[in-house]
């Protein structure tokens, strides 16, 4: 909806151009539950004259059925749309709004204040330039308020409204207005939170809404909507070294070759010298395309096509910079992270990587602590839970450009995706990279994998071995070795309870530690397989997401899973060291198949049925698959 001006009656084209120019301001409302977030929105359009006449006839019904005012208009139900919300009386998903008014546009979220949908918080305050944090005037500073404040610095919301509603129900006292806001400020200013401008007002009634308050002579600041059209719109994007992340390369004839992307920071100028990342090339600006034609320059936030004057290689994920002024190019960060899925993050596992227009793969290594944001100390942990913010240490499966989060949203933003499902796991800010990172570099060699394997005269691979305890996987690999190293083949049989003795005899069998096993034996194998040997990993390894992460260090045709099947009813039949009865007594905790989750293969290489062949058989068809492959010869 957008304000009604006069110019549509007088001159459409007149008014569709100040439409055009208005400033946009982004902001969101936030704060603990009841404290009258929707109530504010909604009285805002109202009082604004935004609510069209039908909207207001259904707000009326609405009011009467479900409204929580006793008849009288409920306007929190302009933006409570879910029909949870309103039987409940809360703000359950994020509900955006856009309104207009004479001097400015304006995007609100209206976030939840629960603790369980701080994940919904933490989405509506990613492009925010404004927070709107309510207090009940009743309750003073709560638990979710700290936490949204927190949220708020963290995710670097620069200006804050203190809006201490509800003034009506504490009889407008100036001095339960100056308590909560000198109790807000003494918090404020451990977070370093310093542009803080605070407004008493009653959602409710529309004080210091839209006018000023006649209840409250004592506030002589401005209005609420006053302030949100005055307040200054960061332009210090425009101001801040050229970048540009490439989402397309635009190739329509052989005669044109672009770059299109959307401006993340800068200024660029025909001529300019820009350098290309993390490839470091350079080149000129030739053109800047637009769809209105060319430009001779094109600052932050516009979209725009930039052609270069020498042939070099730029991909969609690449960033574009200002040659005397790039950003920085690592693959190990510390990164702060507010974990959004049910299931938790935990160390070792290796997730996928969306950060601008690149998507990659990240391991999490070490997670360092988790940040209690009532007292804002660092507690140990080995997993983040849902809705917590953790510190950790990323290594990425290859270098990217970056900037703090703290100089650049989007070069510093990025969220973490579960390989199996694509759910967006976690949301983060890079805080610096690690010096390891800079400090390591590959070193070339002349003597390559390649060759070493030529020289065995075989193909190195990988046969991962995964089944629950007591499936045959090391009696299967046992045999299967012994069969190669007749045939003159070399290998290495990694398996899970000899490394346990050494390598990982410090590792236990939580999720985090089963994680962190096959994540070094992974790293092993690859080594092994780097030397030219044909290598064979017997692990239950139960987690999908970590046979994933195994697979994808290697080359295509380099790994393959065999799911050595054997029911669980058949596996505890045989238990031939005893583990599932001391499992099933209760003495052996987070045992696979009993109290931890084995997750079988999907698509397999190679499917073994026990019940249906023998230990020399199953060697014997994983043999045969690897002559089949080209792996070995005239098995």
């Amino acid at each position: 909806m957008a304000h009604q001006s006069e110019l549509i009656a007088r001159d459409i084209g007149a008014y569709l151009h100040v439409q055009e120019h208005k400033s946009l301001l982004r902001f969101i409302t936030c704060g603990s539950v009841d404290d009258g977030k929707s109530t504010l929105i909604g009285r805002l359009l109202y009082e604004s004259k935004l609510i069209f006449d039908d909207q207001l006839t259904q707000l009326a019904a609405d009011s009467r059925r479900v409204g929580t005012r006793g008849g009288e208009l409920d306007f929190a139900l302009l933006v409570d749309g879910l029909a949870a919300e309103r039987e409940q009386g809360i703000t359950i998903d994020v509900a955006y709004r856009f309104f207009s008014t004479e001097r400015r546009k304006f995007i609100v979220a209206d976030t939840p204040g629960h603790e369980q949908y701080t994940r919904n918080m933490v989405t509506g305050a990613s492009t925010a330039d404004l927070a709107v944090i309510l207090i009940d005037a009743r309750k003073g500073v709560l638990v979710q308020t700290r936490r949204h404040s927190y949220l708020v610095h963290l995710i670097g919301i620069p200006r804050i409204v203190l809006a201490v509603n509800k003034m009506d129900l504490v009889g407008y006292s100036q001095a339960s207005f100056d308590e909560i806001v000198g109790h807000y400020r003494d918090f404020a200013a451990r977070l370093g939170l310093t542009d803080i401008s605070a407004i008493p007002l009653s959602a409710v009634h529309g004080d210091n809404v839209i006018a000023p308050s006649t209840h409250m002579p004592w506030y002589a600041g401005p209005t609420l909507l006053q302030h949100l059209e005055t307040v200054e719109v960061d332009a210090a994007l425009a101001g801040q070294p050229f970048r540009l992340p490439v989402q397309w390369v635009n190739r329509p004839n052989a005669e044109f070759r672009g770059f299109a992307g959307l401006i993340a920071g800068g200024t660029v100028h025909r001529g300019d010298r820009l350098r290309v990342l993390p490839s470091g090339r350079e080149g000129r600006v030739a053109r800047i395309v637009t769809a209105g034609g060319d430009l001779e320059s094109a600052s932050a936030g516009q979209s725009v096509t930039l052609t270069l004057d020498t042939e070099v290689d730029v991909s969609r994920g690449d960033v574009l910079a200002a040659a005397d002024a790039p950003p920085q190019v690592a693959d190990q960060f510390e990164a702060t992270i507010v974990w959004l899925q049910d299931e938790p993050m935990l160390q070792g596992r290796t997730y996928l990587m969306k950060t601008g227009t690149r998507t990659l793969s990240a391991t999490v290594t070490p997670l360092k602590h988790r940040v209690n944001v009532n007292t804002l100390e660092h507690e140990p942990a080995e997993r983040l839970e849902l809705n917590d913010i953790g510190v950790c240490e990323l290594e990425l499966d290859r270098p990217i450009p970056f900037e703090a989060y703290s100089e650049s949203r989007a070069l510093g933003g990025f969220i973490l995706i579960d390989r199996l499902t694509n759910n967006t796991a976690g949301a983060g800010l890079i805080n610096f990279a690690l010096r390891r990172s800079q400090n390591v570099h590959w070193q070339a060699l002349d003597v390559d994998k390649q060759l070493r394997a030529r020289l065995k005269g075989q193909k190195a691979c990988v046969l991962w071995l995964t089944g629950l305890s007591g499936a045959g996987k090391s009696t299967i690999a046992n045999l299967i070795e012994k069969r190669l190293a007749a045939a003159g083949r070399h290998t290495y049989l990694l398996d899970g309870d000899n490394v346990r003795h050494g390598l990982n005899k410090d590792l236990g069998f939580t999720a985090q530690d089963r994680v962190e096993n096959i994540r070094r034996v992974a790293e092993v194998a690859r080594l092994m397989v780097d030397a030219g040997l044909i290598v064979l990993v017997s692990f239950i390894s139960p987690f999908r997401s970590e046979r994933r992460m195994a697979r994808e260090l290697f080359a295509a045709g380099e790994f393959f899973e065999v799911f050595v099947d054997t029911p669980l009813a058949e596996a505890e039949r045989r238990d031939v060291k005893g583990l599932y009865r001391k499992a099933r007594r209760g003495e052996l905790k987070n045992f696979t198949g009993i109290d931890s989750p084995y997750e079988t293969p999907e698509t397999p290489e190679i499917h073994i049925d026990t019940t249906a062949l023998n230990a020399d058989q199953a060697a014997g068809s994983v043999i045969a698959h690897l002559a089949s492959r080209k792996v070995i010869a005239g098995a």
